[in-house]
């Protein structure tokens, strides 16, 4: 479709709020109510027809009979007294499309196997980043990224190599509001994302394909001289997807993301296949792409695998909070267990063998 056909929704910020209530509550009783009670608060929650894109090995379903069958039961059936608890509710509106998006871990005790993972009898806390398409007071498509990696680490396995960045719970936001965040300043929401997209933008800047340059020149070079340093908080946090990790400040984000990345994936185009979503809400932000990135996993320096000739897609979103008028914070959900997929690693099958 032609941007140029697209009515563009411009959500009121009330409408926006009601959102976010609304649906945090009905997400609550489908993660919270007796199993008993989830077809019917699944059918409160989704269309019928409604889509879903989830993590491997969920994948693309369709359907609110196979989004409960695939994902919902089986969750519920494995963690016992599991409950929602929201890090992130944001919403909002790109071109024609209304969205709520939450970062979430789902807790509760795991008890029954889940994707082939024996039970540990033990609190677990899935770390879920998820972004729903709202339509007539329903979902419509929903976008879902569980962290299996971190799951699986959780669970007493860890089948992949070492993370360059720290292990662990992603935290709230600084400004402890990331939950109940009621904001009525369009300027702002704008003027956040625009930062974002901004930043976003300097990221096509690639000094990695100067062959001249040293790994150390890099180095330098993305943390001194390119332009993204005019967008980051000097105490900002990189909150990285288990197996890649978190990362402290300009500097810790070019060695343990951020350099590694570039020198495996140099031919990356990150406007190759576009963003379904682009919203800001107050303080926060927020993008994501279905698939995100698409390129050929070309080096060991990330993930620490050996290169392949194979092009592989990325399910990426990006959580952005910005503060004291830079990016101080960046939740970035990827799903690592898909990309190792496509390499030809299963982390479902190498924690039976390690």
């Amino acid at each position: 479709m032609n941007d140029t056909n697209i009515i563009h929704i411009d959500l009121d910020p009330n409408q926006n709020i009601k959102n976010k209530k609304y649906f945090k509550e009905l997400l609550k009783n489908i993660v919270e109510s007796p199993i008993e009670k989830l077809e019917i608060n699944l059918n409160k929650f989704y269309h019928k027809e409604a889509e879903l894109n989830g993590f491997f090995p969920i994948n693309e379903i369709k359907g609110v009979n196979e989004i409960k069958n695939k994902l919902w039961e089986p969750l519920k059936q494995s963690f016992a007294d599991l409950e929602i608890r929201n890090n992130i509710v944001i919403g909002g509106s790109f071109k024609d499309k209304v969205f709520v998006s939450f970062i979430s871990h789902l807790t509760g005790t795991f008890i029954n196997e889940w994707l082939g993972v024996p039970p540990t009898n033990k609190t677990i806390y899935l770390r879920t980043c998820h972004c729903h398409q709202i339509t007539n007071n329903k979902i419509i498509k929903s976008y879902i990224l569980i962290d299996t990696v971190d799951f699986i680490r959780q669970a007493g396995f860890w089948p992949i190599n070492n993370s360059l960045g720290a292990e662990g719970m992603w935290p709230t936001p600084i400004t402890g509001d990331g939950e109940n965040n009621e904001n009525f300043n369009r300027e702002l929401s704008i003027k956040s994302l625009n930062q974002v997209l901004s930043m976003q933008e300097s990221l096509s800047i690639k000094p990695e394909l100067d062959s001249d340059f040293t790994i150390e020149d890099l180095k330098k070079n993305l943390i001194h001289n390119h332009p993204q340093k005019n967008y980051w908080h000097s105490k900002m946090m990189w909150y990285g997807p288990s197996g890649v990790g978190t990362a402290r400040g300009l500097s810790g984000f070019v060695d343990n993301h951020q350099l590694p990345f570039r020198l495996t994936f140099k031919e990356r185009n990150y406007n190759t296949i576009g963003h379904y979503i682009r919203i800001g809400d107050g303080n926060y932000s927020m993008t994501g792409g279905w698939h995100s990135i698409k390129s050929k996993y070309g080096s060991k320096d990330w993930l620490g695998f050996e290169p392949k000739d194979i092009v592989v897609e990325m399910r990426v979103m990006d959580f952005y909070l910005q503060h004291e008028g830079l990016i101080r914070e960046n939740w970035v959900p990827i799903d690592i267990a898909h990309i190792l997929k496509q390499i030809g690693i299963d982390i479902f099958e190498l924690i039976h063998t390690k």
